[in-house]
């Protein structure tokens, strides 16, 4: 008895399909890549009030000034970040009450100014109102 071998069919891909799949992953990029626009880095709308009045400012703050090189001056006088500790707490023992304006330059390091406020916390520097300047 003599078999016949069976022909074997040829592996097909069903295309019809791939073809729907790949339709619907197209209308999928383009819908989600159309609305997509470019956004800023950073937004930022603080909010404002209508109601709000200037307080009354300190009569003679210390005036704590930080330069664009990072240097450091209170009250006119050149002081370095080591010996600010010790001028603050010298100056907060004639005038327990009088506060502190710091004024900083916009290009000032702001690590530095974060170690700036580190020294003040460590001196007991506790009054510390917002100071602005008017445009």
């Amino acid at each position: 008895m003599k078999f016949y071998p069976r022909k074997r069919r040829m592996p097909t891909v069903i295309i019809v399909s791939l073809i729907d799949i790949f339709a619907i992953l197209l209308i999928f990029v383009i819908v989600t890549s159309t609305f997509k626009s470019p956004q800023p880095e950073v937004v930022i709308k603080l909010p404002e009030s209508k109601s709000a009045t200037s307080g009354q400012a300190p009569a003679d703050p210390m005036k704590l000034s930080i330069t664009k090189d990072d240097e450091m001056s209170l009250d006119g006088k050149p002081v370095s970040p080591d010996d600010l500790k010790s001028a603050l707490e010298s100056a907060l023992a004639e005038a327990p009450n009088r506060p502190l304006a710091l004024n900083a330059d916009t290009k000032a390091s702001f690590g530095f100014i974060i170690k700036v406020l580190d020294i003040l916390k460590e001196a007991g520097v506790k009054n510390i109102p917002a100071f602005t300047e008017k445009k």
